[in-house]
């Protein structure tokens, strides 16, 4: 591929899904393009009514240039989440991202607005949880029992832009958790159920190689 041509692409170009550092193999092949973003924003628990932040963190890719296809990882720094029971009884815990797959995704090269739609998977880990101020034991395994799959596509009428960036979002459900102790039956009481969203502003592009 020459240089005129991967300049004329990555000025129509925009990628990549939602959410942190990704370790890839060197391009193996002249159509593969690495890529790395910053990328941060929150997320929104609908059944705690709580919001979380994601990130900030480094989104690194791996973009076959002929077919758009690109995979990744995102891991994603822990944070703390709070919220209330009924109104009153405030419940604290860090939540851990816990990468169970690597991002996959498409970035369309063809529409002029070069959308993304991509997918990416976790485990989500619970611990140090508190409940009106005191700790209560989990255990370190408290996690859900099967991945999360989180989408994370450019809005409707959206685009992405390889150098600059843009928005990427998604709805996720949230399933049951397991392996935390007596407070598994209260974790799954309050925390799994869908209408969850993820909003990532990723910027800063740059091209690795």
């Amino acid at each position: 591929m020459t240089m005129k041509t991967t300049r004329r692409w990555v000025r129509r170009a925009a990628t990549i899904s939602a959410a942190a550092a990704l370790t890839i193999a060197p391009a193996a092949a002249a159509n593969a393009l690495g890529l790395e973003h910053d990328a941060e924003g929150t997320s929104y628990i609908n059944s705690t009514d709580s919001t979380i932040n994601v990130g900030p963190t480094t989104l690194t890719t791996n973009l076959d240039v002929n077919t758009g296809d690109f995979t990744g990882h995102m891991p994603l720094p822990g944070t703390r989440t709070k919220f209330e029971v009924i109104g009153f009884i405030p419940v604290e815990a860090d939540v851990t991202f816990v990468e169970a797959a690597p991002i996959t995704g498409r970035i369309d090269i063809v529409n002029n607005n070069t959308p993304v739609t991509s997918t990416a998977s976790y485990y989500i880990k619970l611990s140090n949880i508190k409940i009106a101020g005191f700790p209560t034991f989990a255990g370190p395994f408290c996690r859900t029992k099967d991945p999360v799959t989180i989408p994370a596509n450019t809005p409707a009428g959206g685009n992405f832009n390889l150098i600059t960036g843009g928005t990427l979002g998604g709805t996720y459900t949230i399933g049951d958790f397991q392996h935390c102790g007596l407070n598994t039956w209260l974790i799954n009481l309050l925390v799994p159920g869908s209408g969850n969203t993820l909003n990532i502003n990723v910027t800063n592009g740059r091209i690795l190689g």
